[in-house]
């Protein structure tokens, strides 16, 4: 495996198609709880044009990851969903909330077994790709479960809990959304200040146990 740029530019490349494949899981796990919407949307494709947004999908992952910033993160545009057609309303939006972190965990997995035996066969080129793989997923998946909106580990919170709970934490989530992108970069100063040390603990701690 090249070091230096070409390396770079793989990397953001898998974490472009990892943020894509995050999304169409949700549009999938809606799909499969009765929501079309996704689907009539023309979103439940891995064709990366509809789900590309410029600015999360492109600039800001490459920018983190050409300045060696230490962080993962990205987002392409969402796939809509209505929670009113959702077969089961208890469950559901936690389900689909869940869906896109879930998969990106799950393809980490995939990966990190890739990456033992092409260790193991001596395909040490192909297994540091495989390892690329690994650790922006887990990166991703591991980031989106953080219980704070936009996030879907918030939506996936929010969903779990009794109605009567869960209705001031929707409310919240109203108020930070009228913020818009200033929400966003807020909280990630934020995170990155104070929260980033202990995530990226967690995240070597996993990467470790995965790949070895």
């Amino acid at each position: 495996m090249q070091s230096g740029l070409e390396f770079e530019i793989f990397t953001i490349i898998v974490l472009i198609l990892s943020i894509i494949i995050h999304e169409v899981a949700h549009g999938y796990a809606a799909q499969a709880l009765g929501d079309p919407t996704a689907k009539l949307a023309g979103r439940l494709t891995l064709n990366p044009i509809p789900h590309i947004d410029p600015i999360g999908s492109v600039v800001i992952p490459g920018l983190l990851v050409l300045t060696g910033a230490g962080v993962l993160f990205g987002w392409a545009k969402p796939v809509p969903y209505n929670p009113y057609n959702l077969k089961n309303q208890r469950w559901g939006e936690a389900i689909v909330g869940v869906a896109g972190a879930a998969t990106n965990l799950t393809i980490a997995v995939i990966f990190a077994m890739v990456a033992r035996v092409a260790y193991g066969a001596g395909v040490a080129d192909f297994a540091e790709l495989a390892i690329v793989v690994v650790f922006v997923n887990l990166s991703l998946g591991l980031f989106n479960l953080i219980p704070f909106p936009p996030l879907d580990g918030f939506t996936v919170l929010r969903g779990i809990l009794p109605t009567r709970l869960a209705l001031p934490f929707r409310e919240f989530e109203e108020k930070l959304q009228r913020g818009g992108i200033l929400t966003l970069v807020i909280f990630l100063f934020v995170f990155t200040q104070f929260f980033s040390e202990p995530f990226y603990r967690l995240v070597f701690g996993a990467f470790r146990f995965l790949v070895g």
